[in-house]
C-alpha cells in the first residue's frame, strides 16, 4: 500500500515505514455485537489526532484496542517496535483511578506512572521531576493530591501519563467535567507537548470544538465505522451532519469562517460544539 495525502483516508491506509501505529480492517466488538468494523488507520509521528464522535461509538472500545486491553475480532494493530510492549505508551485515563481516602502527595501519584518500570532510583527521580516540570505544577509536587484543584489534578494524571518520556501519549477525555478556562489551559498543555517535544498524541474527547481548533488530524467515529484524515477535510458540515444531527443554523456557522480563522472563545456551550462565537 503506498501512503496518500489525501484529506479523507477512508478504506486506505497510509503506509510508511516510520509509522507509530497501523491499523488494518480491524473489526471490534462486545461479544457477538460489532461495535466497529473496517478500521483503517494510520498514525505517524509528530501527529496530533482527536477522536470525536457521539456517546457510544466506540472510541473507548479502539482505545482498549491500541492499549491490547480489548481483543479484536480480526485485523491487524501494529505498533513501532519500540511501542510493542505498550512500556512506552503513556495513557491518561478519563477519571482519577486513586482512591480519595489515601493521602498520597501529587509527587507519589506521578510516581505510580513508573510502576514495574525497572529503572533506577535516580533515573526515576529524574522522570518525576521532568514530568513535575512538564505539566506545570513542580510546585505542587508535595501538596496532597486531593486537595489541589480539579484542572491540577488533571495535570498531575498528564505528569503521571508521561512519568515513562513516551513517544506516544493517549488521553481518554481528559477535559471531562472541567470549566471552559480549564479545559482550554489543559489542552494548550497538550498541544505544546505535541509541538515542542514531538510527541505523538491520540486525544479522545466529544467536544467538537477542541478538534476544530488543534487538531493536526482527526477519527470520526460515526455509525459503527471510522473516518480519518486531515482536520479540515473530516470536519466538514456533511460529515457532522451524518455523526451527530447538527442542524442546519450549526452547520452554516461552522462554513461561515474558514477552521483556521474561529476563535471559539464564547463563555455560552453547546453540548458538542463546545465554546462557539458568533
Amino acid at each position: 500500500m503506498t501512503r496518500t495525502d489525501s484529506p479523507l483516508v477512508v478504506g486506505a491506509v497510509r503506509s510508511s515505514p516510520d509509522s507509530v501505529l497501523r491499523v488494518s480492517n480491524v473489526v471490534l466488538g462486545h461479544g457477538k455485537a460489532v461495535v466497529l468494523r473496517d478500521i483503517q488507520l494510520e498514525i505517524l509521528p509528530g501527529e496530533l489526532w482527536f477522536f470525536i464522535g457521539p456517546n457510544g461509538s466506540g472510541k473507548t472500545t479502539f482505545l482498549g484496542a491500541i492499549l491490547g486491553i480489548h481483543r479484536i475480532t480480526s485485523g491487524v494493530i501494529t505498533l513501532a517496535p519500540e511501542l510493542a510492549s505498550r512500556q512506552m505508551v503513556g495513557f491518561v485515563p478519563q477519571r482519577c483511578d486513586a482512591k480519595a481516602t489515601l493521602p498520597q502527595t501529587v509527587r507519589e501519584f506521578v510516581d505510580l506512572g513508573l510502576t514495574r518500570a525497572g529503572i533506577s532510583a535516580a533515573e526515576r527521580r529524574e522522570n518525576i521531576a521532568w514530568a513535575l516540570e512538564m505539566t506545570g505544577i513542580s510546585d505542587l509536587a508535595e501538596r496532597d493530591y486531593w486537595s489541589v484543584s480539579g484542572g491540577q489534578r488533571q495535570r498531575a494524571l498528564i505528569a503521571r501519563g508521561l512519568a515513562r518520556r513516551p513517544s506516544l501519549l493517549i488521553l481518554d477525555e481528559p477535559t471531562s467535567g472541567l470549566d471552559i478556562a480549564a479545559e482550554e489551559s489543559l489542552v494548550r498543555l497538550v498541544v505544546s507537548l505535541n509541538r515542542d517535544l514531538g510527541i505523538t498524541v491520540v486525544f479522545v474527547t466529544h467536544v467538537l470544538a477542541l478538534a476544530l481548533r488543534h487538531a493536526t488530524h482527526v477519527a470520526l467515529f460515526h455509525q459503527g465505522r471510522i473516518t480519518c484524515g486531515k482536520r479540515d477535510g473530516v470536519l466538514i458540515p456533511e460529515l457532522l451532519r451524518e455523526a451527530y444531527g447538527l442542524d442546519e443554523q450549526l452547520l452554516k456557522r461552522l462554513s461561515a469562517t474558514s477552521i483556521q480563522e474561529r476563535e471559539l472563545h464564547d463563555p455560552r456551550v453547546h453540548p458538542v460544539l463546545g465554546s462557539l462565537s458568533q
